[in-house]
């Protein structure tokens, strides 16, 4: 076994630059999304491409700003912070602002890049969809409330982001709408994160009582320097963060929501999948871990603990799934796993070198499927095949997504994963090792079928699938560059600039593995990709399962368990759904028959008496009594009148004189 490791940033040896203005004004690719927002609000239907080329010029200036801030922290080194008080609540002062360093700075890249590219491919994926100036309008949302979250440099700003993450999703994996399965897929969603956002919640202010601060920086700085009043509730507060970050980077058992979200729009689920919501979770345990590494080291292995159980169990699931979407929405699950795992066992820097990597080949593959879904109008992968023919710059562009993901040098997967498995082992997890490797083995293995059933065989679907647009096909080509030389920005022993760059933080990171060059775990990570391939390969286009649609391997009844995710929607609804929504509806039952009932009878018998009162006093007493005094002094009047009615033309005559003369006296009198 050969193992080099490299230790950087004690608190001395920090070196940065301010970053200039470049960093001051880098609150505007924070800004900007949302005052775009109200533009494609007020005048997008008005516009010739309905709102969504202020969409794209938005993320157009995010990615080259981004760009900008990339180049010069990876020739420079920029940490650096701002604050603006807004007010005071008690002892804290409401701040809100942006930090500029090393992970913040990657964020910005990952989510300007992947952001535009998506938003290339939806203007034509999209095309003819209906409300495609409101999806316009959600996605820059969705983009400007990430920035929110990794913009924040302090814990209430976190928060908001959060939530507007969580919102934005909700509208987005909703946007089918008029299809229930679609709006019941974004209130799981929905919900699913607001009951891990209570524990969030609660660890924030947990952490802020005791640090008397909302900074980020001053809590990971008291963290650091042993003050005492973090250090009591550090466990407790550390695993609370960690159920806030289940929820948005689902993990088990709070991934539920994630697979159903394939429900709204492909471009929505790719850049949900790789740049925005479910990296927020890794983001905040990652922005957090110098707290973690030094006053809860406790929690971190819990953290490990459900990152291993997530990357197999979700792993498995993909096995089975006929959906396409679905197979890579398990895939991201069980990549988050690896994330979340690579935290626990104290990998800082190879948990967001995956998060890296993963960002641009998920989104590969997530848009290669919307290119296979667009062309042949199913999501079911037992009605594609053979599409290599006809789709061939899909085709090769979702290859090399496979061969990233599955881990296979010399593709990005290959380098990240293989610094997580370096880092179990050198932390003597012998068991999480071989889960990982295993995890690997798993995946490389579903990807397989995924092409195999996609690509391979004969067409078993209808009508006359083809190539897409340049304009869908375009983004793809320029993910497929990043799917492969992503990986190469941190080689241990040869180059290790991403580490560097993530690294570079005011407050120091602390005793953790960086990276490792680990022949033993490099080695069986290869041999557990390959293997997966070749039986992936036999078992599917060897043996013709690909033809069958996947018939000749299913084994029960572990298919069946798998096939039913475990049975954890069964559970939820029986144990906690159907019990809350019971015991809701009775008391909501109650309060009706109860109150609203009680209310509304009370309030008719009321009206039913004042009703009785204006109807005998008011009514009949009043109204009635002067329309019939004026009808009998109308009949009166008219008796009178009909005295004069004689029928005798002479008679009229002279009454219409004698009326003249008396108008014509008023008149001469008058003036």
């Amino acid at each position: 076994m050969v193992n080099f490791s490299v230790n950087l940033l004690a608190e001395a040896k920090i070196v940065y630059t301010d970053g200039g203005v470049l960093a001051e004004f880098a609150w505007t690719i924070v800004v900007l999304p949302f005052l775009a927002a109200l533009l494609i609000t007020f005048f997008g239907k008005n516009l010739p491409l309905k709102g969504a080329e202020i969409a794209l010029g938005t993320i157009g200036y995010i990615f080259l700003y981004s760009s900008a801030l990339m180049f010069v922290h990876v020739t420079e080194g920029i940490a650096n912070e701002f604050f603006i008080n807004v007010g005071t609540l008690g002892s804290f002062d409401i701040e809100f602002g942006w930090v500029v360093d090393g992970l913040s700075i990657m964020m910005y890249f990952v989510v300007g890049t992947v952001a535009l590219l998506v938003f290339i491919y939806a203007t034509n994926y999209m095309e003819g969809e209906i409300r495609y100036t409101f999806f316009f309008n959600s996605l820059t949302l969705f983009a400007g409330s990430m920035l929110v979250l990794v913009s924040s440099p302090t814990l209430i700003q976190i928060l908001i982001g959060w939530e507007l993450v969580g919102v934005c999703s909700y509208l987005l994996i909703g946007h089918y709408w008029e299809n229930k399965d679609n709006s019941s897929a974004a209130m799981k969603a929905f919900i699913t994160n607001k009951i891990a956002d209570v524990g969030l919640m609660i660890g924030i202010i947990i952490l802020a009582l005791s640090s008397g601060s909302l900074r980020i920086s001053e809590i990971l700085y008291q963290a650091t320097h042993d003050y005492t009043a973090i250090q009591n509730v550090a466990f407790v507060s550390g695993i609370l963060l960690f159920i806030g970050a289940m929820g948005k980077s689902a993990q088990f058992p709070l991934h539920v929501w994630l697979p159903d979200a394939m429900a709204g729009p492909t471009p929505v689920s790719a850049l949900m999948h790789a740049a925005t919501m479910v990296t927020a979770g890794v983001y905040l345990l990652a922005r957090m871990f110098p707290f973690y590494k030094s006053m809860a080291s406790d929690a971190l292995d819990i953290v490990m603990l459900f990152g291993v159980i997530t990357l197999l169990m979700a792993g498995l699931v993909a096995v089975v799934q006929d959906d396409l979407k679905k197979v890579l929405a398990y895939s991201t699950v069980s990549q988050l796993g690896y994330m979340v795992a690579a935290i626990g066992s104290g990998a800082y820097t190879a948990a967001l070198f995956h998060l890296w990597t993963h960002a641009f080949f998920k989104a590969l593959l997530f848009l290669g499927a919307g290119s296979v879904i667009h062309s042949v109008h199913s999501n079911s992968m037992l009605e594609m095949g053979g599409l290599r023919k006809v789709m061939p710059k899909t085709f090769a562009t979702f290859i090399i997504g496979t061969v990233a993901l599955a881990g296979l040098p010399p593709f990005a997967g290959f380098f990240s994963k293989d610094e997580i498995l370096a880092s179990f082992n050198h932390e003597g997890e012998t068991t999480f090792f071989f889960i990982a490797v295993l995890g690997a083995f798993i995946t490389a293995f579903y990807m397989t079928r995924a092409v195999a059933l996609t690509f391979l065989g004969e067409y078993r679907g209808h009508g006359h699938p083809h190539e897409s647009h340049k304009m869908m096909t375009t983004p793809l080509l320029v993910l497929a560059v990043f799917a492969i030389g992503s990986g190469w920005a941190n080689i241990p022993g040869v180059y290790t600039g991403f580490t560097t760059w993530v690294t570079t933080r005011k407050t120091p990171i602390v005793e953790y593995h960086p990276e490792s060059f680990d022949m033993y775990a490099l080695s069986l990570g290869l041999a557990a990709g390959l293997l997966g391939i070749a039986l992936g390969y036999y078992l599917y286009q060897l043996q013709g399962s690909a033809e069958t649609g996947d018939e000749k391997i299913k084994i029960q009844p572990i298919w069946t368990v798998l096939e039913n995710k475990y049975y954890l929607d069964n559970f939820y609804f029986k144990f906690v759904i159907d019990p809350v929504k019971i015991t809701f509806a009775k008391a909501i039952d109650s309060f009706n028959t109860n109150v609203i009932d009680r209310f509304i009878n009370g309030f008719g018998q009321i009206v039913s008496f004042l009703g009785g009162i204006v109807y005998n006093n008011f009514d009949q007493n009043g109204i009635d009594k002067l329309l019939n005094l004026s009808s009998t002094g109308t009949d009166a009047a008219g008796s009178k009148v009909k005295l004069m009615q004689t029928g005798r033309a002479q008679q009229y005559l002279m009454l219409f004189l004698g009326g003249v003369i008396v108008i014509s006296l008023l008149i001469l009198f008058i003036i």
